[in-house]
């Protein structure tokens, strides 16, 4: 007589709870011992590849950009001040690359 699925669920879950090894539980339940880690591995298998299709399909909102604010730096030498609010500061010279300034500020908020 073959057991349905659903009973070797109910089955190895109470084998897991027993604290006894596969042969101990096996034996106590009438069931061979291989079976039972079979039917152990199987379901694990499948757990693991239902958690894995659920992580690829889950989208998650993209965060908001955090303020940063942009003071000019007093005084003779033109230069920007960037507080990144973390106790960090740069100081940007007023003729700068464009492109550099966003790289480096990508790079930045990667890391955080």
């Amino acid at each position: 007589m073959r057991t349905r699925r659903g009973e070797w669920v109910e089955r190895v879950g109470r084998w897991r709870r027993s604290g006894l090894t596969a042969k101990e539980f096996a034996r106590s339940v009438g069931v061979n011992p291989g079976t039972l880690m079979y039917w152990a591995c199987r379901l694990g298998r499948e757990r693991r590849a239902q958690v894995a299709s659920q992580r690829a399909t889950v989208v998650l909102p993209a965060p908001e950009p955090a303020f940063v604010e942009l003071l000019t730096a007093g005084g003779s030498d033109s230069r920007f001040e960037l507080d990144l609010g973390t106790g960090r500061r740069l100081h940007i010279p007023a003729r700068f690359e464009a492109a550099a300034l966003e790289r480096l500020l990508a790079v930045l908020e990667a890391a955080r």
